[in-house]
């Protein structure tokens, strides 16, 4: 498996302005909103990107070639990113930076405790500190030398990928005899929303995964979900 991505020519130095220079960052996350975030943050940052949506497809991408940095969303659809971080940080040889992303509270213990390197809260928005949790578990040479100054610069992703992740959960739903994706659509949308500052459909969600949790029927939180979702599809065709 090789190093580097084998369609890079020469690996660049940092700079100041582009501290993450010469990296490359595969990002294992099934919102196309959150994943419109990263890309934004890496482009600022000097580093390339590289996206899975799924475990199957990040486990083709790491066959092929070994990124810089591996960023593993822990709630995917088709398993537990903690599984893939698991796998990162026991291979031989080791990926030089494994990170967790989740909006769930208890996602930062859990990656912690699969031999992660660091933690990104959602929604990530900072680029200041998108760059520090990456060259804070860089080695000391591929860090970039001088002063830097820290950006407070926000990212807004374009809102587009926010539609194209309700289209994603609206086709999930379209199958109501599959309950068990339920967990999954409760996961998908509060973390969606919550990155969107979506507190209706955030709260929606929410209530979706308590009722699931506590294994009491949730057809009317399931439905209400679905409403809104369609609600906000609805908007986009308006616009």
């Amino acid at each position: 498996m090789d190093k580097t991505d084998p369609f890079a020519a020469t690996i660049p130095a940092p700079t100041a302005t582009r501290p993450l220079l010469g990296l490359t960052v595969l990002v294992v996350e099934d919102s196309r909103f959150a994943c419109e975030a990263m890309r934004l943050l890496c482009l600022r940052s000097g580093a390339r990107i590289r996206r899975a949506d799924c475990l199957r497809s990040a486990r083709r991408h790491l066959q092929v070639y070994r990124p810089s940095v591996v960023i593993v969303d822990l709630g995917l659809p088709d398993g537990n990113g903690v599984d893939l971080i698991l796998e990162l940080t026991k291979a031989e040889p080791r990926v030089d930076i494994v990170l967790g992303t989740s909006g769930d509270p208890d996602g930062h213990d859990l990656a912690m405790a699969a031999g992660a390197d660091g933690f990104l809260e959602k929604p990530i928005t900072s680029l200041a500190a998108f760059q520090q949790e990456v060259l804070s578990n860089l080695p000391a040479d591929r860090q970039p030398t001088g002063l830097r100054q820290l950006s407070d610069e926000i990212i807004h992703p374009d809102r587009m990928a926010f539609q194209d992740d309700m289209a994603h959960i609206a086709d999930v739903l379209q199958d109501p005899a599959d309950e068990g994706a339920l967990d999954y659509v409760a996961q998908f949308v509060g973390g969606v929303a919550r990155s969107a500052h979506d507190d209706i459909l955030e709260r929606a969600a929410t209530d979706l995964a308590k009722s699931r949790a506590a294994g009491m029927p949730s057809r009317a939180e399931a439905a209400k979900v679905a409403g809104l979702i369609q609600e906000r599809l609805t908007q986009k065709l308006a616009i």
